[in-house]
C-alpha cells in the first residue's frame, strides 16, 4: 500500500506494535525511531492498547539497539487535571524513557492538516453547519501548528545531541480558541458560519452532538472533545531556543494545509487510493479532505489504446453514452442559470487536446491512452470533475470512472447527495456503455 508513496530508495519494513517479535525485525539496524502512534479510535479502552504498544516498542527498541527515539504527543502540563487522552499522550513518553533509550517528545497542540483528528473535527463542522450551536469548549485556548512546521521540528531533532533530548513544547505562532480557527478555515474556503453560544452542553452532549453531525466522530468524539476543554498553550519555550524552526500563524497554516491537499488531491490515482484506504464505498461515495469521490471501474478484454478510444471520443456529437437526454436536460438548466449549457460541443470529433471544451466540461488533464480529467465549467455550488483512467493487469484492461465534487457547505453536500441517485443511473450506463463501445473496438 505505500509502495507508490515513497521513493524507491525507502525501504518498507512491516511491523505490528501489539506483536513483539515483528516489532525485533523491524527495528533491526535503526539509529533513530520516530514514534508517531495513537490508539484513540480503537474498539477497546485506547489508554490500554497505548500502553501496551508503548511497552513493545520500548523494549524492542532498547534489544535491537535503537540509538534515539523521538516521541510526538499532546500539550498539557503533567501537574494539571488532564483528560483521558492527553493523560495517556504523556504516559506514553513516560513508558518510552522506561526503556533506557534517550527519547525526545515534542508535545503539541492541535495539528493543521489532513488528517489530524482536531483539524477534520473543525472541517467537518465549518463545511457542515452555516450556523452552529456552540459549546463552551469553542472558547478553550489552543496553539495550532502547522503540519510542515511540526515535521521541520521533527526533522531537525535528528540533528541534536542525546544530551539535549527531554520534552519540548511546540505551537505555532498564535494562540487562538477553536471558534478562531473554524473563522480562518470559513474565510480560506469563502464560506459564511454564524455561531450561536449555549453555555449547558457538557462534552457528553457535545460527543453525541458531533456525532449526529459527522459519523466519523461517533466513536471518538467525547475522548476528543474531554481533552479540548483544557487549554493546550506553550508555557515553556526550550524549543524556540534549541529549534530554528519559527513556526507560521494559524492563517497561514489553514492556507498551505488547503494548498497541499489541493495539489495531493490532483496527483492522486484512484485505482492505488481506493485499494490502500481501507474504506469501502458507501452510499454517497467515499470523502477525501473536502471532496465527495465517486468510482467505479469496468474490466474489458481489449487492449489500452482500444479502451481509451471511446473515451477520446466523449461529448460533442457522440455524446455521453448513456442517458442523452438527461443530460441535455442538465444543460438546459445550466443555461437558465446563466451558465455555458451543452451549446459548446467540441473542437474535434476524435482528438483531444488539454484545454479543450466537451460541452459544459473542460480537458484540465490528459494522457494519451491512459487518463483524461474533466472539470466543470456548468454552475454548481462547488467545483466538479469527471476523470478516466486505463490500465493493463493480468491481461485484461480496467477502466476507472470517477466523479469528484468539492462542495461549497452546506448547499453543495445538499446537491451532491440530492442527485447521487440519478448520478448512479447516469455514470453507471456511461461506464457500461463505453466498455462496451471498447469491445467493440477491439474486434
Amino acid at each position: 500500500m505505500l509502495a507508490g508513496r515513497v521513493s524507491p530508495a525507502t525501504e518498507i519494513v512491516k511491523g505490528d506494535l501489539f506483536d513483539r517479535a515483528s516489532l525485533d525485525a523491524a527495528l533491526r539496524d535503526v539509529d533513530v525511531a520516530f514514534y508517531l502512534v495513537h490508539s484513540m479510535g480503537s474498539s477497546g479502552s485506547f489508554e490500554e492498547a497505548d500502553r501496551q504498544a508503548a511497552l513493545n516498542f520500548g523494549q524492542a527498541a532498547h534489544a535491537a539497539g535503537v540509538g534515539r527515539i523521538v516521541y510526538l504527543g499532546g500539550l498539557g502540563r503533567d501537574d494539571e487535571a488532564l483528560s483521558a487522552h492527553l493523560r495517556s499522550r504523556q504516559e506514553v513518553g513516560g513508558l518510552l524513557r522506561r526503556s533506557g533509550v534517550p527519547v525526545l517528545e515534542f508535545r503539541a497542540s492541535i495539528v493543521i492538516g489532513s488528517g489530524s483528528l482536531s483539524f477534520e473535527m473543525i472541517r467537518s463542522l465549518v463545511e457542515r453547519l452555516p450556523i452552529m450551536i456552540t459549546p463552551r469548549w469553542v472558547n478553550v485556548l489552543a496553539q495550532p501548528i502547522a503540519i510542515r512546521d511540526l515535521l521541520s521540528y521533527l526533522i531537525a531533532a535528528l540533528e541534536v545531541p542525546a544530551s539535549e533530548y527531554r520534552v519540548y513544547e511546540i505551537g505555532g505562532a498564535d494562540q487562538v480558541t477553536y471558534a478562531d480557527i473554524m473563522r480562518v478555515y470559513a474565510r480560506q474556503r469563502d464560506l459564511r458560519i454564524r455561531m450561536i453560544p449555549v453555555p449547558v452542553l457538557t462534552p457528553y452532549l457535545s460527543s453525541l452532538w458531533l456525532g449526529l453531525v459527522t459519523p466519523l466522530y461517533a466513536r471518538i468524539g467525547r475522548k476528543l472533545i474531554e481533552s479540548i476543554v483544557h487549554p493546550t498553550v506553550v508555557q515553556d519555550d526550550a524549543a524556540l531556543r534549541v529549534f530554528q524552526v519559527r513556526p507560521m500563524g494559524v492563517e497561514e497554516a489553514v492556507r498551505l494545509a488547503l494548498v497541499a491537499e489541493e495539489r495531493q488531491f490532483a496527483a492522486t490515482r484512484w485505482s492505488d487510493a481506493f485499494s490502500s484506504s481501507g474504506e469501502a464505498p458507501s452510499w454517497g461515495g467515499v470523502q477525501f479532505g473536502t471532496r465527495l469521490v465517486d468510482s467505479r471501474t469496468a474490466r474489458v478484454a481489449a487492449p489500452p489504446e482500444a479502451a481509451f478510444r471511446p473515451i477520446q471520443r466523449i461529448g460533442g456529437d457522440t455524446g455521453w453514452y448513456a442517458w442523452n437526454g438527461l443530460w441535455r436536460l442538465r444543460g438546459f438548466l445550466d443555461m437558465l442559470a446563466g451558465g455555458v449549457g451543452m451549446r459548446r460541443g467540441r473542437p474535434s470529433p476524435s482528438d483531444l487536446r488539454v484545454g479543450d471544451t466537451l460541452d459544459f466540461w473542460r480537458v484540465e488533464a490528459l494522457q494519451p491512452d491512459r487518463h483524461l480529467r474533466l472539470v466543470a465549467e456548468m454552475r454548481l455550488p462547488g467545483r466538479a470533475w469527471l476523470e478516466f483512467e486505463v490500465t493493463a493487469e493480468d491481461g485484461a484492461t480496467t477502466i476507472r470512472q470517477t466523479a469528484i465534487f468539492d462542495p461549497v457547505g452546506l448547499p453543495g453536500r445538499a446537491y451532491w447527495y440530492a442527485l447521487y441517485p440519478l448520478h448512479q443511473l447516469v455514470f453507471g450506463g456511461m461506464l457500461r456503455a463505453i466498455a462496451h463501445a471498447a469491445s467493440q473496438e477491439a474486434r
